[in-house]
């Protein structure tokens, strides 16, 4: 069988740091996948609160078996948690940003790995992640482009510093309050393929493409994998994209992780 999951967040009420592309990108992929032989599902917007979105991963990934594949696409705000357990080497656990994160409502790496670790044996897991994880509003607000080109007069960075919606005495309690997880080395990496739009220290961009916002990352990898021939593997997937990523317009570089195998003999979006 083949299932996906399209993840896309426009709004972020109470934040003033909406989005604009992230809704298309998850319609995007959803029309593509739909059209493979993919079950989809779409949350958007306000649908995809923190518990809806790890009810929706957890259904995801307890449905695929073995020789099934699972696509997983996140479009939104990426932002960063002081790490409870020493296991990040930055001191920082990296977060997706689900539509009710001013209620405190971040899902972690590690919850995320939780959650792809109980995959079947042989199951085939790939997330595409369209945000970044780094930086400050500071330093974003610093790289806004002043230009009113397509590519550049729209661009928002897909980032959310963690002061704008927890404060220190939140982040001490949740470190009290929190059970024991799952843990491994490479996380993410060790469960999954994940495709990403750009290294920990730079920004995934949202932007205007022909008139219509999409993420630059996601735009990109939709337009390559047009013209992928049948047997590619995410390793020529990657290769293509980053023909394109970074560029003067989008100094993001599109990341690629996974086991060898997996990058290398995996067909892309094939059971």
């Amino acid at each position: 069988m083949k299932r996906s999951l399209h993840i896309g967040i426009n709004d972020y009420p109470g934040t003033g740091s909406d989005l604009s592309g992230c809704v298309n990108d998850a319609n995007d992929w959803k029309e593509n996948l739909e059209a493979r032989g993919f079950q989809t599902l779409a949350l958007l917007d306000a649908e995809a609160s923190k518990s809806n979105m790890i009810e929706a991963l957890s259904k995801i990934v307890g449905d695929t078996g073995h020789d099934d594949i699972a696509v997983i696409t996140y479009s939104g705000h990426g932002t960063w948690v002081p790490d409870e357990d020493g296991d990040e080497v930055d001191g920082r656990d990296e977060a997706f940003c689900p539509h009710d994160i001013t209620r405190g409502q971040i899902l972690t790496d590690d919850e995320l790995y939780e959650i792809l670790s109980k995959r079947a044996r042989g199951a085939r897991i790939i997330v595409i992640s369209d945000s970044c994880h780094s930086g400050t509003v500071t330093r974003a607000c610093n790289l806004m482009p002043g230009t009113a080109s397509d590519y550049q007069a729209f661009q928002k960075i897909r980032f959310l510093a963690p002061e704008i919606y927890i404060k220190n005495d939140e982040v001490r309690l949740r470190r009290a309050r929190r059970a024991e997880k799952v843990k491994a080395n490479g996380k993410i990496r060790a469960a999954a393929v994940l495709l990403s739009g750009c290294k920990d220290e730079e920004y995934s961009y949202d932007a205007l493409f022909n008139g219509r916002s999409n993420g630059a990352f996601t735009y990109t990898a939709l337009q390559t994998l047009m013209n992928l021939p049948g047997n590619a593997t995410y390793s020529d997937w990657h290769r293509e994209i980053r023909k394109i990523l970074p560029n003067v317009n989008y100094p993001q570089t599109p990341q690629l992780s996974g086991s060898w195998q997996q990058r290398t003999k995996w067909r892309v979006l094939a059971e």
